[in-house]
């Protein structure tokens, strides 16, 4: 029988995660970032348009409505773009890490031990700026998953087989 010991770790002597160079999200993101913040805003406005027209007593609040409107459509251009600065990724020898975040930052690491399918989706604006996103599930079910959008579709392409050789060599 072996003698049982568990001693402490130095968490100073731990590799710091946040020391690693992240990627930042390909510049065209941004575009298709704003294409469905306006997109939201449309739709928005139409719903206020709507209701002004529907509503009687609503136009008397009609200033007061377009202010408001302006004053959220700045807040949202203005999270949107700081939140787009904070994203980045970065793959490792034995994981990938994805940080995002405005207020408080969020960093996820995924071992590729735990790493059971990946998928790279396009969507239709994505698609027109040749970009892509990568979706990595694990075997922590939904909320073990990682999403990075905003990656060159050749790149996110060299990734995901990347990680599924990796993958399959683990089995």
């Amino acid at each position: 029988m072996t003698e049982f010991t568990n001693e402490t770790i130095d968490t100073d002597s731990l590799p710091k995660y946040e020391e690693v160079h992240l990627n930042p999200l390909n510049s065209k993101y941004w575009n298709v970032m704003l294409i469905n913040i306006f997109i939201f805003l449309l739709v928005l406005a139409a719903g206020l348009v709507t209701l002004l027209i529907l509503n009687a007593n609503a136009r008397a609040y009609l200033y007061t409505l377009i202010g408001i409107y302006i004053v959220f459509a700045v807040l949202l251009f203005i999270l949107y773009k700081a939140s787009f600065k904070k994203r980045g990724f970065a793959v490792r020898e034995k994981d990938i890490l994805y940080t995002s975040g405005i207020i408080a930052l969020s960093t996820t690491i995924v071992p590729f031990s735990r790493i059971q399918h990946i998928a790279l989706d396009e969507g239709l604006f994505s698609r027109i700026y040749g970009l892509g996103e990568l979706r990595i599930f694990t075997a922590g079910g939904s909320s073990g998953s990682l999403h990075i959008p905003g990656i060159e579709i050749d790149n996110a392409k060299s990734i995901k087989e990347l990680l599924m050789k990796q993958i399959n060599e683990a089995d």
